[in-house]
C-alpha cells in the first residue's frame, strides 16, 4: 500500500532531521539532505508497520505541506516549553535558527501490511 505524508526537514549545524506529523513519534536523521530523504522513508514505513503489526490504528495522510508548516510554527504551551528545557533545550533551540532553514515536502512511502492485519 502507498501513502504519502507531508514532512518537516530541518536542517542543523551537523546533519538533517525530519518528522511526519501526521506519524506521531516518528522522527529520523541523515548526514545530508539526500541521505535524511532515504532515512524519512524508511523510518516512516518501519514506524506504520511496527504500529499494524501491535494492532494500533493505521495514521492515516490527513496534513497538506501548509497544515505542517503551521503544525510545526506553532508556539509551545508553557508546560511543552519547560519539558524542552528540562532536557537541555535552549530557547535559542527553541527559536528556531535563520542559517539553517526548514523545508517541507510530501514523501510516498510503501507500507507492508501484515497478513493479520489484511484479513481483519
Amino acid at each position: 500500500m502507498k501513502l504519502e505524508y507531508a514532512v518537516v526537514f530541518e536542517q542543523s549545524p551537523n546533519n538533517y532531521c525530519a518528522y511526519a506529523p501526521d506519524v506521531p513519534g516518528c522522527i529520523s536523521t541523515g548526514d545530508d539532505w539526500d541521505h535524511m530523504q532515504a532515512m524519512i522513508k524508511e523510518a516512516i514505513a518501519f514506524h506504520i508497520e511496527g504500529m499494524l503489526e501491535c494492532g494500533e490504528p493505521l495514521p492515516q495522510p490527513t496534513m497538506s505541506i501548509e497544515d505542517a508548516i503551521a503544525y510545526h510554527n506553532q508556539p509551545y504551551d508553557d508546560d511543552e516549553r519547560q519539558a524542552l528545557l528540562d532536557v537541555g533545550y535552549t530557547e535559542a533551540d527553541l527559536a528556531g535558527d535563520p542559517n539553517y532553514p526548514t523545508r517541507y515536502g510530501m514523501v510516498e512511502v510503501e507500507i507492508s501490511v501484515p497478513q493479520s492485519v489484511e484479513a481483519v
